[in-house]
Formats: C-alpha cells, structure tokens, sequence
C-alpha cells in the first residue's frame, strides 16, 4: 500500500512534459523538485511519520470513543436520577394528595362535630327556657292562688265581722290560741 501510494504521488507530480531538454539533469528545475519530493517523501516514511499520524488520529479517535462512551454513561445516569426524583415527586405528589384528602375529611368531621354540639347547645337553651316559663308559670298561679286566698280571707273576715257578735268573735280568738298552742307543743 505504501509503494502504491509513492508510486502515484511519484507520477502525478512528474513534471517530465513541462521542461525543456532533457527531463534527467540537475539543470532541469522540475527534475530537481522531484527528487527533493522523492527524498522528503523517503524521509518521512523512513520516520514513520504516516504511522505516527495514524497513530494519532487513532488515539485521537479512541479519545473521541471514550468522550462519547463518557458521555453517554452521564446521560445514562442523569435519566437514572431524573427518573427518581419523578417517582419522589409522584410519591410527594401522593402524599400530598393524602393531606389533602385527611384534612378534607377531619373539617367534615368538625363541621359535623359543630352541628351536634350547635344542636346540643339549642336544645340545653330550649330546655332552660322551657323551665324558666315553668317556673314563671308556677309563680304567677301562687301569686294568683295568693291573691285569690287573701281575697277570700278579707271577703269571709268582712262577712264574718258582719255577722258575728263580739262574744263570738273572742270565743273564736281564744279557740284559735288553743289550737295555735296544741300545734306548737
């Protein structure tokens, strides 16, 4: 391969039909520029210069190859955690949700609580006003039954002064402390 190629840089550059005279001769300005081609060409084979690029374009290829796998491994771990933290914020997401939905049901459960004890509260009240007109009630029939008595007395007491003697009347009296003391005693 690298005769091949000589060969072809060899005949491409021969300058053999541009000059004038013979193509052989140190005079011949193309001749000489050949073999100064011919002799850099020698020179960098006998150096291994193809090789030596070659060899850097490898391991410059190698580096690429190893930039690239790097690379890739990077993008394989970022998927990786950027796949956790979706399940985290789905897990977050969740547990948000259940907040949510527990707070919903203890307010439900407070605004029920604050119905009974509303309903609790109005019947206590009810009932202590129920009680109070009761009272009120039984208050205003003594005080009727009182006046209603204390009428009676003072209509019996006009009618019994109308009608009694004065002997009668300190008969009564002395009847009355007997019966006061028999009580007492």
């Amino acid at each position: 391969m690298k005769k091949l190629t000589f060969l072809l840089v060899a005949l491409a550059a021969n300058p053999a039909f541009a000059s004038e005279g013979p193509f052989v001769s140190l005079r011949n300005a193309h001749f000489v520029i050949l073999v100064a081609f011919l002799i850099f060409i020698g020179v960098l084979i006998k150096f291994k210069v193809p090789s030596m690029l070659l060899g850097m374009l490898d391991k410059r290829a190698e580096g690429i190859k190893a930039d690239l796998d790097e690379a890739k491994a990077l993008r394989d771990e970022a998927q990786k955690i950027l796949a956790s933290y979706e399940r985290k914020a789905r897990e977050v997401q969740g547990q948000a949700d259940e907040i949510v939905a527990a707070a919903k049901r203890d307010a439900q459960l407070a605004a029920e609580q604050a119905k009974a004890d509303l309903k609790e509260a109005i019947a206590r009240r009810l009932k202590g006003a129920e009680d109070r007109i009761a009272s009120a009630e039984a208050a205003a029939l003594k005080d009727v039954k009182d006046r209603a008595v204390q009428v009676a007395v003072a209509a019996a007491a006009e009618v019994l002064a109308n009608q009694m003697s004065a002997s009668d009347k300190s008969g009564m009296i002395d009847a009355a402390i007997t019966e006061v003391e028999t009580r007492l005693n």
